[in-house]
């Protein structure tokens, strides 16, 4: 049986990161979403599933439904070679995603350092201040510590974690992707200081599967919708 991933339609969000791995994978999955009513399936799924999760996304594998990317992501690195076999690797790796998970809310807070249920525009002296402390000391910050990360790596300085592709690989070539379009200019500067986190993005980008995902109509464009946003005035 397909993998069911429930998720937003028209955004790549937090989804993306599961989608990225699915594709990796070579997983057979459904984007339920995205299907014809599949966004009312989506929501009766999380009206009266015995224990709903808080949102999208969540992945339904048989009887079993797991919320919140990286509990996701631990679940299918496991079962698809995406993640130590070790307890501690696979900890490590867990430990990993969750920061990321953290980077993720930071650059979603951005555009609504205020509240989510406010438009944009209705936060945008707040998102200009809050955007330059993201800026100026945030994005320098995680990416000198998946830096050091790599650095230290015993296996070599390729991957994250070991000698191989692991999801948190994959999840940070998606926050370099996400940067890189809603911040340019900073991404830029930034990834100067951290050449290993530039040159895991660019090798994770190569990857066929990954090349393939990203070039087809599967691949939902960045818009002002998700959690990167384009907003000219938010990067310097």
């Amino acid at each position: 049986m397909p993998y069911e991933l429930y998720y937003w339609p028209t955004i790549q969000g937090r989804g993306e990161f599961v989608r990225l791995a699915l594709e990796e994978a070579g997983a057979d999955y459904i984007d339920v979403a995205r299907e014809s009513e599949g966004l009312a399936v989506m929501m009766r799924m999380m009206d009266h599933v015995e224990h709903p999760p808080f949102a999208p996304p969540f992945l339904k594998d048989g009887e079993t439904i797991i919320g919140q990317s990286a509990a996701i992501l631990l679940y299918l690195g496991a079962r698809h070679g995406l993640a130590p076999k070790d307890p501690a690797g696979g900890l490590w790796t867990h430990q990993i995603q969750l920061t990321i998970a953290d980077f993720v809310t930071e650059a979603h807070d951005t555009h609504h350092p205020v509240g989510v249920g406010l438009y944009y525009e209705d936060q945008k002296a707040e998102a200009l201040r809050r955007a330059e402390e993201f800026r100026d000391s945030r994005i320098p910050k995680f990416l000198n510590w998946f830096e050091t990360i790599l650095a230290r790596n015993p296996a070599g300085d390729a991957h994250l974690v070991g000698r191989t592709l692991t999801y948190v690989d994959l999840s940070l070539f998606q926050i370099v992707e996400g940067l890189a379009y809603a911040f340019p200019k900073a991404t830029k500067r930034a990834l100067t200081d951290a050449p290993r986190v530039a040159s895991l993005h660019a090798a994770v980008a190569r990857r066929p599967r990954i090349e393939a995902y990203c070039d087809s109509p599967r691949r939902i464009p960045f818009n002002e919708e998700g959690i990167f946003r384009r907003y000219p005035e938010l990067d310097a």
